[in-house]
Parts: structure tokens; C-alpha cells; sequence
């Protein structure tokens, strides 16, 4: 790639949904990235607060997109993206601060490999900048059971930075924090499934992408710091309960048929533990929520499932898979870091 005098157009689009705080804070380090060929585009979800009139008044640079209702993560990205043209498209959420150089190491990586459909940087707390943050760290991986976890956090366990996952890798899926996607591929495959609304959509487009015949990486070269529970705070009943329905509906969607009669009853029971386990600890919200996400997963099926694309293609990934139970060796095997559980036999 010529660096000087052929950039490829970055389009940097953040959704926002009443995040005028946000906007004030963060959005300073993303009109300052040094790469000099991008758009920033904020995207907002029918906003009640005044997000709209004071990017107006303070970032008139900034282009703005409305979208007529709230339609979570899923809709508002599929619906602000059709109105955008880039060569590449960067999903940004709105309380993400920047480094100045963060750009440039993720769009080297992605010309240099045309197969590359979606690359994430290095996601670093803004509270805690030498630990990483919940929302992908260092590159999304998968366990053979469906549970997600991260280069850098596995369930709740943060490990610190030092530089022990800085190499650029192939990872099974892209957090929707900060997310570099090639235009033509999100939109081949259909982008977002907005049944998701929020959750894991991210992980669920990047299985596709995998099972079409495309990369997931991380360029740890990159970094950029992220709140995280921005919207939903992670104790949130509303969360818990999307999270455990889309993640369901996410394995029916990919996993090859063969697999879904012994993976499902397996995923329950260990649902039921969880949901359990919140109970006796004195959160019935908990309890209530990976409930009604049972049921709505099982409801998905039978009226729903139609406007989600199912893949079935009967492939299997491997890149960013654990081949075990991360639960197994998180809770039984007490090994919480990364290297730990993806060195276990």
C-alpha cells in the first residue's frame, strides 16, 4: 500500500444512543487519528437526549445519519451503513477513546490479506490502561460449547497488559467496540442479524464470515481504550438476558446440524447451573433472565428463526476455538488467563 498518495477511505462510524457525554469526551482522539484519508459518521439511534443538536453546534466536521427508531446495535448499524460508502468501515461505539495511530497498523494488515473480512485493535480499559478490557481485549476465541472468552479475559477474570498477546492473529471473532470490516463482505453476508437487537451480533457475523471462506484477526499494533457497559452495565437483567438467548440462537444458526442433538441439552444443563447459581447467591433477576432467554430461544425456533439466516453449511471452524470446556478449566481446573487455558490438554 502506498502510504503517501493511496489511502483507502476509512469510514469511522460510531452508534449512538443518548451518549452526549460520550461524544464530549471520546470524540476529540477520533477526529485527531492521524490517518489522513477517513470519515467520521455518528449514527444515532433516535436519540431522547440532546446528542443530535450539540454535535451539531461542537463537531460540525462530523457527518450525522438519524435513524427513525432504536433498533439496538444490530438495526441501527445494518440501517446507518447502507448510507455510507468506504472502502473500509470502522464500528466504533461511542465510549471508545483512540490512540493517534491506531488506524493505519489495522488497514496495512488487511491490504496485505484481501481475506481478511474483519480485524479488531487492541481493546485496553479506560479505567485500568494497563488491563484489558471485557469486550474482546486481544482478539475473540470460542469454546467447543459455545461460551466466548477473550485473548486477555476469560468469564470474569481481566488479566493484565504486558505485551504477552501483541502479535497479530487470527481470532474466531472481532468485538463490535471497535471493529474493521470490509464494506462488501458485511454487506454479502447480510450484516447484523437484527433479531440479536445487541450481544454477540459481532460474534455471530464473524462465524459467518468464517464459514464463507474469510479471516477474523487481531492487530494488537493498534490500540484503543473502551469504557464498557456504556449502554447496559454488565449487572443488567436485560443483558444477561441477551446474551444467553442470542448465544443459544447464534449456535443453532452455525454450528453443522450433526452436532446441535448432543451441544444443546449440554448447553442447557449448564445454563441451569448458571441460573441457578444466581439464585443461591441472591440474584433473582439473574435467575429470571437465562430463564426467559430459554424460552425465547426455544420460541426463536418456531416463529422467528426464518428471518435469521442459518448457515448450515456443515463446515466447522477452528481458528479461535478451544477444543474444551473453558468452564471446565476456569471452575474446576482454577486456571483463569488465557495461555493457561489454551495450553491445557
Amino acid at each position: 500500500m502506498d502510504i503517501q498518495n493511496n489511502l483507502p477511505e476509512v469510514a469511522i462510524v460510531i452508534l449512538n444512543w443518548n451518549g452526549r457525554d460520550f461524544l464530549a469526551k471520546f470524540l476529540p482522539s477520533v477526529l485527531a487519528s492521524s490517518y489522513e484519508n477517513k470519515r467520521v459518521v455518528v449514527a444515532d439511534n433516535a436519540s431522547t437526549d440532546d446528542s443530535v443538536s450539540f454535535l451539531r453546534e461542537n463537531f460540525p466536521s462530523v457527518e450525522i445519519i438519524l435513524n427513525q427508531e432504536n433498533g439496538g446495535f444490530a438495526k441501527g448499524y445494518n440501517s446507518a451503513l447502507k448510507k455510507v460508502q468506504a472502502d473500509y468501515f470502522v464500528l466504533l461505539n461511542s465510549d471508545v477513546e483512540v490512540s493517534a495511530g491506531w488506524i493505519e497498523p489495522v488497514i496495512t494488515l488487511m491490504e496485505q490479506d484481501k481475506n481478511i473480512a474483519a480485524c479488531q485493535p487492541k481493546i485496553l480499559s479506560e479505567k485500568d490502561r494497563d488491563h484489558f478490557e471485557y469486550a474482546g481485549a486481544c482478539g475473540g476465541w470460542i469454546d467447543k460449547l459455545g461460551y466466548p472468552f477473550s485473548r486477555g479475559r476469560v468469564l470474569d477474570h481481566i488479566e493484565a497488559d504486558h505485551g504477552q498477546y501483541n502479535d497479530a492473529a487470527l481470532c474466531f471473532w472481532a468485538s463490535g467496540a471497535a471493529m474493521f470490516v470490509r464494506p462488501e463482505i458485511f454487506f454479502l453476508l447480510g450484516g447484523f442479524d437484527e433479531y440479536f437487537f445487541a450481544h454477540q451480533e459481532e460474534i455471530d457475523l464473524c462465524w459467518r464470515m468464517q464459514l464463507s471462506g474469510y479471516k477474523v484477526f487481531v492487530q494488537p499494533a493498534s490500540v484503543v481504550y473502551h469504557v464498557g457497559g456504556g449502554t447496559l452495565p454488565k449487572s443488567n437483567s436485560k443483558k444477561t438476558f441477551l446474551n444467553f438467548r442470542n448465544n443459544l440462537i447464534m449456535i443453532f444458526k452455525n454450528e453443522p446440524a450433526g452436532r446441535l442433538w448432543w451441544l444443546l441439552p449440554k448447553r442447557f444443563f449448564l445454563d441451569n447451573l448458571a441460573a441457578w447459581k444466581g439464585l443461591l447467591s441472591g440474584d433473582g433477576g439473574y435467575f429470571v433472565a437465562v430463564i426467559k432467554a430459554r424460552l425465547a430461544f426455544l420460541k426463536w425456533i418456531f416463529t422467528a428463526r426464518k428471518r435469521s439466516p442459518v448457515v448450515r453449511s456443515g463446515k466447522k471452524c477452528t481458528k479461535g476455538v478451544y477444543p474444551g470446556s473453558i468452564l471446565w478449566q476456569y471452575y474446576i481446573k482454577k486456571k483463569r488467563t488465557f495461555s493457561e487455558i489454551t495450553a491445557a490438554k
